[in-house]
């Protein structure tokens, strides 16, 4: 058993924002179940978005947010974000991030989609991410106990509260750590779903483990597909920033004809929700569909990351035209906390996209998943910073959830995922959802032999997914990213 003011969980933009924070006056242990660089934070491309010029403000940037999300967001969640936008920026400049400038010496400020201004800082042309994650590393490295390839595989509950976390190492033995803060920050679902853009470890296991402790969730079903994925023999090959269509690429089908055209006044920067339905419906009816880059000068410049991706699967630029298919992105859900992070489990906090502060309602705006990273990393470190550091004896307890007899395989999971929890949902696909996941939660166990890494993850993903389709199954309504057809049913007898 190991001991530590707070244990932190994930390495992503908003755990390292925390424990960069928090380390300046507690001691901090921080792992992550693969490598520190295996986040979706390193895969960001398009950028941050904040208020960097004058024609903009934070009023303008919140009714932004505030419309992609349907206006079901929490609005004082969205003003926390939006008005510390600029003083975050700032800072990340003054501690080494060097953000893209123009030839004036002025920063780049790209757009994306269903923005007003053009206000997204990016970094590395579309390494935004990569850039961002290293100056925070670098300045933490050295000042916590980091521990990689150590899952956390469930949350240690006693007398109602939480008093640390137990993980499982690469050599397969079970570590109790006793710590007075438990921070998840584990990230979201979207390697759940067949269409990703995700890293292959955002399981939604900080989902699952939260569950089993009794931690009460909020807005499972808003999933957000990005709508440009590569599509390459029936396989995403990475992601194609929004940044591209904010430099004036569109959508198109095989013919040439736009798709976007009538039906949204932004067109291919409509809110994600509503472009990845668009070219859902196209693929429905047998469409194949493209992203045309032709007009923008410079492309391999602007976009370095994406270049080099699309060349390695064997797009020929000189063409101008790029395969794409919605996948799955962000999950705008999560654990219930407050804008300080709290839980309703004393002890177990969560921050980054495992958290649900409600900030991006029913759709994440473009580019506010750093910045929420970043603004509210920081905001929960500072609460979690000012808490006594209380430690009691946890007792000793035994460990396990029972090995199950059979599990489906990850790839059998994704597919039903993307089938009866994707893009346009049903409520039959959903009973059909909920019932696959039950079978295998419910079926015969064998003993309490600890699972392996990649059982656990399966476990953990069944069971997020029972979730997200019961909540998806609860909301009657299509609204944002949640858009659900009512099939008539044939009468019953």
């Amino acid at each position: 058993m190991r001991n530590a003011d707070v244990v932190i969980i994930g390495s992503g933009i908003a755990a390292l924002m925390a424990a960069e924070e928090i380390c300046q006056s507690k001691n901090v242990i921080l792992f992550t179940k693969k490598k520190v660089w295996d986040s979706n934070s390193m895969l960001a491309q398009g950028g941050i978005a904040a208020v960097m010029s004058e024609d903009d403000s934070w009023e303008i940037h919140k009714q932004d947010t505030l419309i992609a999300g349907c206006n079901v967001n929490n609005i004082e969640a969205v003003e926390e974000l939006v008005k510390n936008g600029t003083m975050s920026m700032k800072d990340l400049v003054s501690i080494g991030m060097e953000f893209d400038k123009d030839e004036t010496g002025q920063f780049h400020l790209g757009r994306e989609g269903a923005h007003r201004k053009n206000r997204i800082l990016h970094a590395g042309g579309d390494a935004t991410g990569k850039h961002l994650v290293e100056t925070v590393y670098e300045r933490i490295k050295d000042k916590i106990t980091i521990i990689e390839d150590e899952m956390a595989i469930d949350l240690m509950i006693q007398d109602g509260k939480c008093k640390g976390v137990f993980t499982l190492n690469e050599a397969g033995e079970i570590i109790s750590y006793v710590a007075s803060t438990t921070l998840l920050a584990t990230g979201g679902i979207g390697a759940m779903y067949q269409f990703s853009s995700n890293n292959k470890s955002i399981t939604g296991d900080g989902i699952a483990m939260a569950y089993r402790a009794g931690c009460e969730m909020a807005d499972l079903e808003f999933i957000q597909f990005h709508p440009t994925m590569l599509y390459i023999h029936g396989a995403c090959k990475g992601l194609v920033s929004e940044a591209v269509r904010g430099e004036g690429a569109y959508l198109v089908t095989k013919s040439g004809r736009r798709i976007m055209k009538g039906l949204h006044p932004f067109e291919d920067l409509a809110p994600r929700d509503v472009v990845s339905r668009a070219i859902f419906n196209e693929m429905q009816n047998g469409e194949e569909i493209y992203l045309s880059i032709e007009m923008i000068n410079g492309f391999e410049k602007r976009f370095p990351t994406i270049t080099s991706n699309l060349i390695n699967n064997g797009i020929d630029l000189r063409k101008g035209l790029i395969p794409v298919v919605p996948g799955a992105h962000f999950h705008m859900g999560g654990v219930k906390t407050s804008t300080n992070g709290e839980t309703t489990i004393p002890g177990l906090y969560a921050v980054g996209e495992v958290a649900c502060t409600g900030v991006h309602g029913a759709n994440r705006l473009a580019s506010n998943s750093l910045l929420e990273g970043i603004v509210f990393g920081k905001k929960v470190a500072k609460f979690i910073a000012n808490l006594p550091t209380t430690f009691t004896n946890a007792n000793e307890q035994k460990y396990m959830i029972p090995r199950h007899r059979s599990l489906p395989t990850k790839d059998e999971i994704k597919e039903k995922m993307m089938k009866y929890i994707g893009i346009v949902r049903n409520e039959v696909d959903l009973e059909k959802a909920i019932s696959y996941f039950s079978y295998y939660l419910e079926s015969e166990t064998l003993d309490s032999r600890p699972m392996s890494k990649d059982e656990l993850e399966r476990y953990n993903m069944l069971t997020t997914g029972k979730l997200i389709a019961e909540a998806a199954l609860g909301r009657k309504e299509s609204i944002g990213s949640h858009f659900i057809e009512y099939i008539d049913q044939p009468a019953t007898i």
